[in-house]
């Protein structure tokens, strides 16, 4: 028994102890940009609280048996620690291949 009211103590102790989690902010658009073809797309969105992802796919060899639609695009991001961090990034038969300054290398 007195496990248990330690258990209960240790586990009231620890959620108290907790770092509350950030305030939601509210995130306003920017700016919007977009163009959808039919053998493409591109778009951009900025939002206030730092954010920029803009991203363009197109269709290659279209109209034989090896169409595919190959993205390319970047985004940025604010990170806790107050730093910019940027992604570019191609997306096409060879995969997803991210690359960034903040990213390991293979």
């Amino acid at each position: 028994m007195k496990f248990v009211i330690v258990f209960v103590a240790a586990c009231i102790v620890s959620v108290m102890a907790a770092p509350a989690p950030a305030p939601q902010q509210d995130v306003q658009v920017l700016r919007y940009d977009s163009d959808v073809e039919p053998e493409g797309y591109k778009f951009l969105v900025e939002t206030s609280d730092g954010k920029i992802h803009e991203e363009e796919g197109k269709l290659k060899n279209v109209g034989t048996e090896q169409e595919a639609i190959v993205v390319r695009g970047s985004f940025s991001y604010v990170g806790d620690d107050g730093q910019t961090y940027t992604v570019n990034y191609i997306a096409d038969e060879n995969g997803f291949q991210p690359e960034g300054a903040h990213l390991p290398r293979v």
